[in-house]
């Protein structure tokens, strides 16, 4: 089985820092894009940032230039670096990958179970 699993999640001040982290398990060949969504309570989910296999982001313009995506050194995992945190900030965030296994080609997206961010004011 393949397994994504987000951790880093926690309670913050405002203008407060936290780092999340995605980890995928199983028989995996190869990720391709990595993206984190939030999805605040009440709210439709949304995406927050992706970034390519080549390495280039993306963000949500109710991010951008506060948060960062990046691929970890370590196989099969990626990051969101959250600074300057805000109220509103505050969701579940989950992380998502394309990948493909050992023996298939074909991308499919995958899901982890989501972290908890609570940013207080």
């Amino acid at each position: 089985q393949v397994q994504l699993m987000e951790s880093g999640g926690d309670l913050v001040q405002p203008g407060g820092s936290l780092r999340l982290s995605c980890a995928a398990s199983g028989t995996i060949a190869s990720i391709g894009t990595m993206a984190w969504y939030r999805q605040a309570p009440g709210k439709q989910r949304e995406l927050v940032a992706t970034v390519t296999s080549d390495g280039w982001s993306n963000y949500a313009v109710s991010v951008k230039g506060r948060f960062s995506i990046s691929r970890g050194n370590a196989k099969n995992t990626f990051y969101l670096q959250m600074n300057s945190l805000k109220p509103e900030d505050t969701a579940v965030y989950y992380c998502n990958a394309a990948l493909t296994l050992i023996g298939d080609n074909h991308y499919r997206g995958y899901w982890g179970q989501g972290t908890q961010v609570t940013v207080s004011s």
